[in-house]
């Protein structure tokens, strides 16, 4: 008999999470109550998942507005870090999956709830992500993850579930792409994308114009940036939120964004996906303009180490740790520098900073131009050398 009267599943609508709620209650005998995240996936998604969570038997649902958090507490922090997991991801998944966990196990306090439950598969990384934050946020709450206990193994085996049951789902067996959605990107993964010698069909694209779809003028667009923050775009004052959402309507029409890897998944294989930025690519250009204006080169050579330490933390589900937070420390740290204004170019599927300045810039065109000065003394250079290429001197000296 088990132990487990009340959990609070992480549920989306989809086809996975309809079957996981009949099946919680006919597997553990206890009452299901529906967690429906809102991270900016859009109404459409959203649509009507109430209605559906209760008709696949769960007892009530609990749709938590989290959009705004989102951006200002957890996609703000990690871009002041610089992160991007393996030069290519900009952690769009990732960067959502912690602060989901936490108001789930906010919504299980208050419903008085003794589990939790989520849909994410034996193979891939978001299992470890909430079952980590589980761990830091409620470990006296159990957890049970379906999809490395039934014996449902495939699409059609969910649908004749659920056709069983009577149980209404808008899921078919022709569905060929998983999809995760949130205000920071689209990820796409599956079908002909499982060959990484298969070029990905314009049908994977849900957000943005492929390059020669784009305008054949390019756009503008003028960011301001405070302390390592977007603030305003063109001049107008946004929230943090409101900065992304309107950068995506900008940036989306002109292809900007795309991104196709294969990348290593923290359970050993790997697997390929596609990524739709286009606002986050944006702001990440602008970020990478100011910090090229005031961060010398040590500082910057460490921040390339603290944005790569970073992008492995969110990818591996470790945001609530003490590393996570001695990392944003030592970003904040130089984000009191970052402060400027940055114009881009928008054409074709390319984002450029073409325009950059601010008050604490390091650039100084009486140093570096290439015309007469007064103020460097290009015959001290020769000393320089000389110390800075010293072990080398010595070492040649020793050979011969």
């Amino acid at each position: 008999m088990s132990s487990i009267k009340k959990v609070v599943l992480a549920y989306s609508g989809g086809l996975d999470t309809s079957a996981i709620v009949p099946w919680l209650k006919e597997n553990y005998n206890c009452e299901v109550v529906a967690f429906v995240a809102d991270v900016g996936q859009g109404a459409e998604e959203l649509e009507g998942v109430e209605a559906k969570a209760i008709a696949s038997g769960a007892s009530e649902c609990h749709i938590v507005d989290l959009k705004d958090e989102l951006v200002a507490d957890y996609i703000y922090p990690t871009l002041k870090t610089g992160a991007i997991y393996e030069g290519t991801y900009l952690l769009g998944t990732s960067m959502a999956r912690p602060i989901i966990a936490k108001a789930q196990v906010e919504v299980a306090r208050k419903v008085g709830a003794d589990a939790l439950s989520h849909g994410c598969t034996g193979k891939g990384n978001d299992q470890v992500r909430f079952e980590s934050c589980f761990a830091a946020l409620a470990p006296d709450l159990k957890v049970i993850a379906p999809w490395r206990e039934w014996d449902l193994s495939s699409r059609e085996s969910l649908l004749d579930y659920l056709a069983e049951r009577n149980i209404p789902c808008s899921a078919s067996a022709t569905k060929i792409y998983s999809r995760d959605a949130n205000a920071w990107h689209i990820s796409h993964e599956g079908g002909e994308l499982e060959d990484p010698w298969c070029q990905p069909s314009d049908q994977v694209w849900t957000w943005t114009n492929s390059p020669e779809q784009a305008p054949n003028e390019s756009q503008f667009v003028q960011l301001s940036v405070k302390n390592g923050e977007v603030v305003a775009v063109n001049g107008e004052q946004m929230s943090p939120f409101q900065v992304l959402t309107t950068l995506n309507e900008v940036a989306a029409p002109h292809g900007i964004g795309r991104v196709d890897i294969v990348e290593n998944r923290l359970v050993g294989m790997k697997s390929r996906g596609c990524y739709e930025t286009p606002g986050g690519t944006v702001i990440m250009a602008a970020l990478q303009a100011i910090d090229e204006l005031v961060l010398d080169k040590t500082s910057r050579k460490w921040k390339d180490t603290l944005a790569n330490e970073f992008s492995h933390l969110v990818y591996d589900g470790r945001w609530f740790t003490p590393l996570k937070d001695s990392i944003l420390a030592a970003a904040e740290a130089f984000s009191t520098l970052a402060t400027g204004e940055v114009v881009l170019k928008l054409y074709k599927g390319q984002v450029t900073a073409v325009q950059k300045q601010s008050e604490n810039s390091l650039y100084s065109e009486d140093f570096a131009t290439f015309g007469e000065d007064d103020v460097y003394d290009q015959s001290h250079a020769e000393g320089f050398i000389r110390l800075f290429s010293l072990s080398s001197r010595i070492s040649a000296m020793n050979n011969k």
